[in-house]
């Protein structure tokens, strides 16, 4: 199919961009999650505003003990990332499970957060991580939790006018381990459920999960069980109980146990 006609209007800076964007208008990254919707006549925007030369919002940076990522940084340039590698082991293990690597290769950072496909391994990251998104407006900045950021399938806190310009992530609590693991038909297909860990000494632990509702949901009861050192199944099955139905919770639990084992070898 061909999408409905639309303007094309290509930014040359961030306020031109947010200059631009308005209730009938989407923005245009690497376009692989929004060029599908236009072809199948899903979005219907009046305009697209095309960011691809906004290149102060390409960048993958260490500030401090944080890691900054702005919104056009290209996923297989995250993938690629010693620092990342290092540092952020949950987002390099996660990000080369996106897709294939001609989708990484376009495909960017922020567009994957601001699609909100509930089936998406960078948003269940971020909302293991804590990570930060700031927002800007023409006339506002503002930054939002990553289990804040997301209201349902397809759907987010951004407004018609605002960008999501960075990704803030801070660094792993010390002597931290990670593990993600997922569950897709086949490789490169969208994942049915996924689940990612962060276990730490002292107590810090993390547990997200997607497939249990339309959005990545922290598990609490699940990481409090963690952060006490509960056997991996024990933690899977707190976890599965936010999921509906035997098989997605034997699934969910399963994923998570083997999250939890990845992180605490």
């Amino acid at each position: 199919m061909k999408p409905a006609p639309f303007e094309y209007s290509v930014a040359a800076t961030v306020e031109e961009a947010l200059g631009l964007l308005g209730e009938d208008s989407r923005p245009l990254a690497g376009g692989q999650s929004l060029v599908p919707l236009l072809n199948f006549r899903l979005a219907r925007p009046e305009r697209l505003v095309d960011l691809n030369r906004l290149h102060e919002l390409d960048y993958l940076r260490q500030d401090g003990e944080r890691l900054r990522m702005g919104a056009l940084t290209r996923q297989a340039t995250v993938e690629r990332s010693p620092l990342v590698a290092a540092r952020w082991p949950l987002l390099a293990e996660a990000v080369r499970l996106v897709g294939h690597p001609a989708i990484r290769s376009r495909g960017t950072v922020g567009g994957s957060v601001a699609h909100a496909d509930p089936t998406a391994e960078l948003p269940l990251t971020f909302v293991a991580l804590d990570a930060r998104f700031h927002l800007r407006s023409p006339t506002a900045a503002r930054t939002v939790e990553a289990r804040d950021m997301f209201l349902g399938p397809l759907t987010t806190v951004l407004g018609a006018d605002e960008l999501l310009v960075e990704v803030e992530l801070p660094p792993l609590p010390e002597g931290a381990g990670t593990g993600f693991a997922e569950f897709a038909r086949t490789h490169g297909d969208f994942a049915v459920a996924g689940a990612a860990a962060v276990a730490a000494p002292a107590g810090r632990a993390a547990v997200a999960v997607l497939g249990a509702d339309s959005i990545p949901l922290r598990c609490e009861e699940a990481e409090r069980a963690l952060g006490q050192e509960a056997p991996a199944p024990e933690v899977g099955e707190l976890a599965a109980q936010l999921a509906d139905g035997a098989h997605r919770r034997a699934l969910l639990a399963e994923l998570v146990r083997r999250a939890v084992e990845r992180a605490r070898s």
